[in-house]
């Protein structure tokens, strides 16, 4: 790839440091698509299981991508995991976060072998690149792929301590900045709220105080979204909060192309759903991101749901749940069933060209922010379910801010509670052929065109992404200095 005398002759040297989890890594590396394309040199780092991923993405670029050792023997984790989707539970999430902090020597030493750096770019997870931003001297932007309305809303409900005065879970709570939302505490995960009973509670908080104190001594946030999609919540965080929120987003090609068009060879799902287009099926897209962890009980009550909606739909699951997860549901009767209008996908897929596929006009989703992104610059109306981390957020910001989705209906009335089939089945149908469905689809589609305006030359996000670029290369020592004194 790169080579340092091209990137001598450059406007500037970015390097970009993803976290192990391909939804944050997507992100960063359409990123690096836009700083090549303003004439920034670009270094990624990553870790050698990751490093054939990164570099399909980056393929034909002049990107420099560098290779750092996985910590090994760290307790829990098992030899050779690399990546957050490869855990055998999602519950060594933090014991796994918390051991990249022994990637900061190498990553370090690495730094002091290339170009001068401009600026970084590092995940909110890597709390310690601050520091060596600090160590190296240039400035430290943070992408944690969230959009600012789960950033403001988090944010003023733990400033304000709302949750310690909830006498119950189930206790709605107003947020008095934006007094028409309404929140209880099963919105947040554990660490969040405050719990510590245990170890795994305990390393969440630690992680999470690192990560947020870390974030706030940086230069800026860099967040996957446009300014015309919650500019409330954009104006508030900048305001009221820091640092800096730059929207520079949807950070992904919004091509008008054929969606297949880049992918080579076709894959199956692919003909099917251009077989279903032929045949005017409209097709209801599935799937809950790579972390989710469904019982076998729920993807039960899925496979029913759909198959009693009778609905056409492309469900996109981890193999190895629906391998051997599932000992009460019928696998392969399930999908003979359903075969002329179902298809179950059980390897990783590119989501953005499924959305964008004009068969796909619903999308059953977990709201992790970079599918939320995805569905309303496709124009696909969300059902919304929501499991972990913000997604409770992004799913009420989905439902009632901008109104392009609906919400299942769990057993319990809870954000994050157990669907039962048939209610997954009504909503379903609600959303491909109910008046709600439909209107929230108008919505989506009215967004996706003010998403494509915003990243087209002179609109919000392309103008911001210009000004972060003129002002960090210009004024880069200078405005860092200053940042360094104020931290």
């Amino acid at each position: 790839m790169g080579s340092s005398s091209e990137q001598e002759h450059n406007d500037g040297h970015v390097v970009l440091f993803p976290f192990m989890s391909k939804g944050h890594t997507i992100p960063l590396l359409h990123l690096a698509h836009l700083f090549l394309a303003r004439r920034l040199c670009v270094t990624v780092f990553t870790t050698p299981a990751n490093r054939s991923f990164i570099d399909q993405y980056l393929a034909d670029t002049s990107a420099t991508v560098i290779s750092l050792p996985f910590p090994q023997n760290i307790p829990e984790i098992p030899a050779g995991i690399e990546s957050t989707d490869k855990l055998p539970s999602i519950d060594l999430f933090y014991p796994f976060a918390l051991a990249t902090i022994h990637m900061q020597f190498d990553f370090e030493r690495s730094l002091t072998t290339l170009p001068r750096v401009t600026f970084m770019v590092s995940d909110g997870f890597f709390w310690w690149t601050l520091d060596s931003s600090a160590k190296f001297g240039f400035p430290r932007f943070v992408f944690y792929g969230f959009g600012n309305y789960a950033l403001s809303v988090s944010s003023f409900v733990s400033q304000n301590r709302l949750l310690h005065g909830a006498e119950s879970d189930d206790e709605l709570i107003t947020v008095t900045r934006f007094p028409w939302i309404k929140i209880t505490k099963k919105y947040f995960d554990d660490a969040f709220k405050g719990a510590d009973h245990n170890r795994q509670a305990s390393q969440a908080s630690e992680f999470h105080v690192m990560s947020v104190v870390a974030a706030a001594r940086s230069h800026g946030m860099i967040v996957n979204s446009f300014y015309e999609l919650e500019p409330m919540f954009t104006d508030y965080w900048n305001t009221e909060c820091g640092p800096r929120a730059w929207c520079v987003g949807p950070l992904f090609h919004l091509a008008q192309d054929e969606p297949h068009d880049d992918l080579g060879d076709k894959p199956t799902w692919v003909d099917w759903l251009d077989k279903k287009l032929e045949e005017g099926r409209k097709v209801l897209y599935v799937a809950f991101g790579s972390q989710a962890e469904l019982s076998a009980e729920q993807i039960q009550e899925i496979a029913l749901g759909l198959e009693n909606s009778r609905v056409n739909f492309l469900w996109v699951i981890r193999s190895k749940q629906y391998s051997s997860d599932t000992a009460t549901l019928d696998i392969k009767g399930f999908e003979e069933r359903v075969k002329r209008r179902g298809m179950v996908v059980k390897e990783w897929v590119d989501q953005k060209w499924i959305l964008m596929h004009e068969s796909v006009q619903g999308f059953v989703s977990h709201c992790g922010w970079n599918s939320v992104m995805e569905s309303i610059c496709a124009g696909v109306p969300i059902l919304a379910w929501p499991m972990m981390a913000d997604q409770p957020i992004n799913a009420k910001f989905v439902v009632e801010e901008v109104k392009v989705g609906l919400r299942v209906e769990t057993c319990d009335g809870s954000p994050k509670g157990f669907v039962k089939s048939e209610g997954l089945e009504k909503m379903v149908k609600d959303l491909m052929e109910g008046e709600k469905g439909e209107k929230a689809r108008r919505e989506a589609k009215k967004l996706a065109e003010v998403a494509r305006k915003a990243v087209s030359e002179g609109g919000s996000s392309w103008s911001t992404l210009q000004l972060l670029i003129d002002e960090t290369t210009c004024n880069k020592n200078t405005r860092f200095q200053t940042i360094s004194r104020e931290g």
